[in-house]
Order: structure tokens, then C-alpha cells, then sequence
């Protein structure tokens, strides 16, 4: 009896330690697995960088850059906007438009002029003359929007070409302050179609105005020295776009 008291003493202790110890065990391995896969997943994530912080421009973009550069190095010129003495129109030059508009007041009327950047006209080289570029600069144009308005609101109207030392109008019309949206207005008839003598009085009417041959030949070193600087900013911000 006293015997079977002491295995049974001893295997009731023994047992539990057992028990304790294997689950003691899995506990522990549960937990190094835990440990193992928390680490995994942050080594994953911190270890993940976005393919894009190690990308770089493409060597087409670089190549890029490089003509836009070396375009822009050409395109820097010093340019020369000195408004000659008897000037009689104040200038307004908006940077990154292509036009410009000048303003001044004759008496009773405000005349305002829009100048468009000069344009190549249409032109056959003549045979045995080699020199095309000199050509087209002798032939280019700008045109011009002439504005002549009244206290009254009225408003004459030139649409003109200005050549060097030559200046062609090229329509006329009468704007009213008021009238019926729903209609068309006529605007008479096509400026050459008038009698010889009233289209030279139309031309000295605009020369007494200040739209004449010294005038057109400054707007139109003018507006070739503004294409340049508008060609030379366009390049920047193309160059800009592309860095970027």
C-alpha cells in the first residue's frame, strides 16, 4: 500500500511537469514563429523602395535637354527696343503674347493699333538670285488692326499690312456702340474696289494719325526682335517641363 501511495505521489507530480513543459514548448515555438514572421513582414516592408526613386531620365529626355540647351545658347541674342524720338503711340507688350498693342490720343479720337508678329509673305526667287533669306526679310509684313473711335462709341475700323517703307490697307469697316446682335452689319465695300482717289485719302488719313512708314518700319524690328524673345522664354519653359 505504501508503495502504490509513492507512485501515485510521484507520478501526479511528475505528469504535470510534463505537461507544463510540452506546452511550454509549442508555446515557445509559437511565439519564435510569431517573432520570426513580425520581422519578416517589416523587413519587407522597410526593405521596399519604389522602383521610382532609382529610376532615371531616360537617355532620350538627356538628350533632349542637351538640344533644348544648345537651342537656347543660339537663341541669346542682345536685342535693341530703343523707341526712336517722335514715337507718338505708347507700346503695351505683354510677355507670352504675340501681339502687341499701341494707344494714343488725336484730338477727340483714341486710336489704338494691334500688331501681329511678322509673317513671310508669298514670293518667287528670281532667277539667278541666290540669296532666298535676304528675300524673304526684304518681303515680310506685319499686319495690323487700326481702332479709331469717336466720343460717341463709333469706330473706324483698318485692317492693314504694313511692307518696309509701304503700308496697305487691306479693309475698312464702321462699328456702331449699339446694334442688333441678330444682324450683319454691312461693311461696305472691298477696300480696293473704292475710287483711287478716296483709298489716298484713307492712306493720309492714317499717316496724319501716325500710321506711316517710319512708324511700320520700328514695329517691325520691333516685333521680329519680340518673336525672338518669345521663341527664347518658350524654349526655357520647355526646357523646365522636361527637367522636371
Amino acid at each position: 500500500m505504501a508503495l502504490n501511495f509513492m507512485l501515485r505521489r510521484a507520478s501526479s507530480t511528475v505528469l504535470p511537469l510534463a505537461i507544463r513543459a510540452v506546452v511550454s514548448q509549442r508555446t515557445f515555438r509559437s511565439a519564435v514563429s510569431a517573432v520570426l514572421s513580425v520581422e519578416k513582414s517589416c523587413l519587407n516592408r522597410s526593405s521596399f523602395i519604389p522602383f521610382s526613386q532609382f529610376s532615371t531620365k531616360p537617355s532620350s529626355d538627356e538628350n533632349l535637354i542637351r538640344v533644348i540647351e544648345s537651342e537656347i545658347d543660339c537663341a541669346e541674342q542682345p536685342s535693341v527696343d530703343e523707341i526712336p524720338d517722335g514715337f507718338a503711340f505708347k507700346i503695351q507688350d505683354n510677355p507670352g503674347e504675340r501681339t502687341i498693342l499701341l494707344t494714343r490720343e488725336y484730338q477727340d479720337e483714341i486710336i489704338k493699333v494691334e500688331v501681329d508678329m511678322p509673317n513671310p509673305d508669298d514670293f518667287e526667287e528670281e532667277e539667278g538670285d541666290g540669296n532666298e533669306e535676304d528675300a524673304a526679310d526684304n518681303r515680310s509684313s506685319i499686319p495690323l488692326v487700326v481702332s479709331i473711335s469717336k466720343g460717341n462709341g463709333t469706330c473706324l475700323e483698318f485692317g492693314a499690312t504694313a511692307f518696309p517703307d509701304e503700308i496697305t490697307i487691306d479693309s475698312l469697316s464702321i462699328k456702331q456702340p449699339e446694334g442688333p446682335e441678330d444682324q450683319l452689319a454691312y461693311e461696305g465695300p472691298d477696300f480696293n474696289d473704292l475710287d483711287e482717289n478716296l483709298q489716298k485719302a484713307f492712306h493720309k488719313y492714317l499717316e496724319i494719325r501716325g500710321i506711316k512708314p517710319s512708324t511700320t518700319n520700328f514695329l517691325h524690328e520691333y516685333m521680329i526682335n519680340k518673336d525672338s524673345k518669345e521663341y527664347l522664354n518658350w524654349l526655357k519653359n520647355l526646357k523646365k517641363f522636361v527637367e522636371k
